[in-house]
Order: structure tokens, then sequence, then C-alpha cells
């Protein structure tokens, strides 16, 4: 298969964005929404245009590793966040290398993959658990969650 330069890898659309891409920039765009952060101020702390910012929340261009580790210190969050999520569902048919790990090591990253305690929605609930000032109000919310999940 010939390259489409800047050695980027075809999708596996053929010609569209990769399937990572779209996921980085959705993941940037989540982020900043959540933070109320507006495209224009994003772009004004990493040097960059708001349209710049558009074409990389859309996918259509590739962040680099700098300037996603820019973006990610102005959104406050770990690089690792931006890749949270992705599965074969997200990636679709796109073909990846075989990760090699040392023996052991991959049984600990999966474990930590599946940690619901590592992933951003649970820091999202926690966070607007917190922010319900009133501490009656915050338990009839656990007890809400717990009745829940025993019916589940």
């Amino acid at each position: 298969m010939k390259s489409r330069g800047r050695g980027r890898q075809p999708s596996a659309r053929g010609g569209g964005p990769d399937p990572v891409d779209i996921h980085v920039g959705k993941r940037i765009k989540l982020r900043r929404t959540l933070l109320h952060i507006s495209q224009e101020q994003l772009a004004g702390d990493v040097g960059v245009t708001f349209q710049q910012v558009q074409k990389y929340e859309s996918g259509h261009n590739r962040v680099s590793a700098s300037r996603l580790y820019d973006i990610s210190r102005v959104l406050s969050c770990p690089i690792s966040y931006f890749f949270e999520d992705i599965n074969d569902d997200t990636t679709g048919e796109r073909k990846t290398p075989s990760a090699r790990a040392p023996e052991g090591l991959s049984e600990a990253a999966e474990s930590f993959e599946n940690d619901p305690m590592q992933r951003t929605e649970t820091l999202e609930l926690v966070r607007a658990y917190w922010r319900l000032h009133n501490a009656e109000l915050r338990q009839n919310v656990r007890d809400l969650l717990n009745n829940i999940s025993r019916r589940e």
C-alpha cells in the first residue's frame, strides 16, 4: 500500500481521517467543553489558530506529540486521557501492529484498562457528586445508585 505522505497510515475507510485521530479529536473536544474553554481560547493557549483546533477535533488533522502535550497541559489532564476508551468498535477494520509486552506486564495493563476507577466517566461522576453541597442530597444519590445497581 502506498503511503499518503507524512507517514500517515490509510484509514479503514480509504482516504478519510484515521479512526484514532477522530477519537483523539473527540476527546479534546469533550475535555475542552467540560472545562468551558472555547476553541479560540485553546488555540491561543497552544499557539495555533481556532481553525486548526477545529481540524484536530474533527480528526482531519493529526495532533503531533508535542502539540498533544501542550493541549493536555492547557486542559489539565494526562495525555492518556485522549486515548481512553479506544477499542475495536472505535478503530473498526484499521490494521494495527501487534503489541509486544514483557511476560506478566500485559496482565497488569489489562487490569488497569478494565478498572472503572481509571475512566474519565468515573472522574466526571465524582466531580458532579461533590458539587452537591447538601449532604442529604448526596446520600439520596448514593441510595438511588445502589438501588439501581442491585436491580441490574
